[in-house]
């Protein structure tokens, strides 16, 4: 398969209508499924994309004063009805794990389905013989795309990644990788190591990742973020991040209440990102509070965990000027 087709698009898609998941659905009918069944008429091909977010915002949110949900999910949707095309790649995560597919078929819509919220689909050829590919083998940008708290997001610039995810490697190759990350993240929460020196680590980690002006936040000062750092966006645009940095063996994984926590300091240092960082692992409940601020007021907060954190570490390495 040539991945590298003129044209080609990739997306990552979260198969979960009504935050049921139903995955296992989707590899046994060979579809790509999306949920927001009830707002009936979207394929249609002369609908505007007012026109088509006006139908999702007089279904779903016609209480709200403005038009922040209805827009976001109407971006989903745009994407899987009218960006997607046959020879698409899409990614399905799936817990640790994901699904990579090919799109092969029209977007279309089962009335009959409507009650389960599963009426718009589209028909995939499932890669890798419908087997999952574990996310801690893929590189960093890549995990980092699959943990998007939406429904649905381009992914055309991790198109090598993907690539390099599906390629058969050798069981050497992949223990090795396995073995580099987990020796990594072991010195990390077993090593000389506590939690002011980790984030420390963290920060030069960000600026390897292109920060500027980053800084550590005496605890004095803390109001709810250990880091700042700066990023600047196609040149022009900057952006601050507010992070948390947790130096965590695998239990206690990171709670909601950090999430709170950072919340309060992206508020007061008026920061557009918020960032939990971990040696650890990351609560469910965790993931899901940081889902439910992006979907009701658009507040990104990325959660990364010690498995991706060892990724980034082994591709970018850390040092400080």
């Amino acid at each position: 398969m040539e991945f590298q087709s003129p044209n080609r698009k990739a997306f990552v898609l979260r198969i979960a209508p009504s935050g049921k998941d139903i995955v296992h659905l989707a590899l046994e009918e060979n579809d790509l499924i999306i949920g927001w069944a009830e707002a009936q008429g979207l394929l249609d091909e002369n609908l505007s994309r007012e026109a088509f977010r006006k139908i999702i915002h007089d279904q779903f949110y016609s209480d709200d004063k403005n038009y922040r949900r209805s827009g976001r999910t109407t971006s989903y949707l745009w994407l899987f009805i009218r960006e997607m095309r046959p020879g698409d790649i899409v990614i399905v995560p799936r817990g640790s794990q994901f699904y990579v597919g090919v799109i092969r078929g029209h977007a279309r819509y089962e009335l009959e389905k409507v009650s389960s919220d599963t009426a718009y689909r589209r028909s995939v050829d499932w890669l890798n013989s419908k087997k999952p590919i574990k996310r801690k083998l893929a590189r960093a940008a890549l995990q980092s795309r699959m943990k998007y708290q939406g429904t649905c997001v381009g992914a055309t610039d991790l198109l090598n990644e993907i690539e390099s995810a599906l390629i058969e490697k050798t069981t050497f190759e992949q223990d090795l990788h396995e073995s580099l990350v987990e020796r990594t993240i072991r010195e990390i929460r077993t090593g000389k190591m506590d939690g002011a020196s980790f984030e420390q680590f963290v920060a030069s980690l960000l600026e390897k990742l292109g920060g500027y002006d980053v800084r550590v936040i005496a605890h004095s000062k803390d109001k709810g973020a250990d880091i700042l750092a700066h990023f600047r966006v196609a040149g022009m645009l900057q952006l601050t991040i507010a992070v948390q940095a947790k130096h965590y063996k695998p239990k206690p994984p990171v709670t909601k209440e950090v999430v709170e926590i950072l919340l309060q300091g992206m508020e007061a240092e008026n920061a557009d990102i918020g960032m939990v960082v971990t040696s650890g692992t990351i609560s469910p409940e965790a993931y899901n509070y940081a889902q439910e601020l992006y979907e009701k007021n658009g507040t990104k907060i990325e959660l990364i965990d010690g498995e991706q954190l060892g990724a980034l570490i082994l591709e970018y390495g850390v040092s400080r000027a």
